[in-house]
């Protein structure tokens, strides 16, 4: 475990520099633009974030999953991907300006003319997402974090550039955005490109049955983050319509700290799924070590967040009073949601059984009931509620799945210290 325990560390070093730069983006931000700015700007991210998840048609995982039991499939993998995600990228930009423009009740006046600008990311970001999963299948994960850190430390800088320096607006920080994304995937090909001249000899040829079975593989796990991405992000544009940039700002911050908790599994869980996959760990039990630790730090963590979050007003401006009693209500899902994303590893490395994106549809039908029944009456507090039982909802399904598909107690997969003898 000593490999492994260290490129955790690495990757989530790498992460916690990140999370920074987005915290201390968002403050700029906050004290720049205000809640409404804060809020418009959330709207964009996420709608541009939750598109590219759709787009990706489980490539990500799936390009890992058949570059790490084969290098051999490396070039004809790549290219697969990337071709396949350049073009529904662009369809997936066409589709979001559109709407846009058809429908901009949707996202607010001033939001939809920038909407146009980020739209233009989307190929790009796609590009960069599955780039950076094949670099992972490889064992690349220094490359990995480096390219991740720098792609999002423009984050930081292109908001104190566009603040400080250029004088700009809003708008001119979603076209530095969009420009950077656009750089970073360009970057993130020709890595691979120079990358491959180190692995298995192959032509740079499009695979199409190779493609085929990438897709019909990586849809199993499409359903899944695809179900997750619109749990976790897109209440925040049922909020933003009911109750308006503002509150969908001080919900966005809230949010933002929920996902800085959720780093932690996140790394973990990223790291554990090409080790099982090479491994076919079938009795779960190194899932069932690093989800033992997983939940004694996840704990802590979120008891630390508690008396950590009575800042936030302080920090961001009394506009986003707010946001600490959110935070308060995500915590019980955040603390269950991390378990949850290491958990199912195990069944995502050995193939994902049918029951997985299952859960994930059942959750995300519970999910989007409670969200258009709760935000109308309670705004951004209904919202936290609905994402905390959502949350424990798809933990409880993993975790009863997992316990019946190895056999293992609870106390075996969640309590330190516990071992089968």
């Amino acid at each position: 475990m000593s490999r492994f325990t260290t490129q955790v560390a690495w990757t989530f070093a790498t992460r916690v520099v990140m999370i920074f730069n987005s915290l201390a983006a968002g403050i700029i931000i906050a004290h720049w633009l205000g809640a409404e700015g804060v809020g418009q700007l959330a709207v964009i991210n996420v709608a541009v974030a939750t598109l590219v998840q759709l787009g990706s048609f489980g490539l990500p995982s799936s390009s890992t999953y058949f570059i790490a039991q084969d290098q051999a499939r490396f070039r004809a993998a790549a290219l697969n991907s990337l071709m396949f995600a350049l073009a529904v990228g662009l369809i997936l930009a066409l589709a979001l300006s559109t709407v846009a423009s058809i429908r901009p009740e949707w996202f607010g006046f001033e939001t939809v003319r920038l909407l146009h600008i980020a739209a233009i990311s989307i190929p790009f970001q796609l590009i960069t997402l599955i780039g950076l999963n094949i670099l992972l299948a490889v064992g690349k994960v220094r490359q990995f974090n480096i390219l991740d850190l720098v792609s999002q430390s423009f984050v930081l800088i292109n908001a104190v550039c566009v603040w400080l320096l250029v004088k700009g607006d809003l708008g001119t920080l979603v076209w530095w955005n969009t420009a950077t994304s656009v750089l970073v995937s360009v970057v993130i090909a020709l890595l691979l490109v120079i990358s491959a001249k180190h692995l298995a000899q192959s032509k740079w040829r499009a695979d199409i049955a190779l493609l085929r079975r990438m897709i019909t593989y990586g849809l199993k796990f499409h359903i899944s983050i695809l179900a997750g991405a619109i749990i976790i992000r897109a209440d925040l544009l049922v909020v933003n319509h009911f109750r308006g940039a503002a509150e969908a700002g001080v919900y966005s911050v809230a949010s933002q700290f929920a996902l800085l908790l959720m780093l932690l599994p996140g790394v973990i869980a990223m790291l554990l799924f090409p080790r099982i996959a090479t491994a076919q760990d079938t009795r779960g039990e190194t899932t069932c070590v690093v989800t033992r630790y997983t939940a004694l730090i996840m704990f802590i963590s979120c008891l630390a967040a508690v008396p950590l979050s009575l800042l936030l007003p302080l920090v961001y401006g009394a506009a986003f009073y707010d946001a600490t009693g959110l935070l308060w209500i995500l915590l019980p899902g955040v603390y269950l949601i991390g378990l949850e994303s290491v958990l199912v590893q195990h069944f995502n490395a050995l193939g994902l059984p049918r029951a997985i994106p299952l859960y994930w549809l059942v959750t995300l039908a519970l999910n989007l009931v409670l969200v258009f029944a709760l935000v109308p009456r309670l705004g951004a507090q209904g919202a936290a509620i609905a994402s905390t039982i959502s949350y424990a909802a798809i933990f409880g399904f993993v975790a009863l799945h997992f316990q019946s598909s190895t056999g293992r107690s609870f106390t075996e997969v969640f309590v330190l210290g516990s071992m089968r003898g």
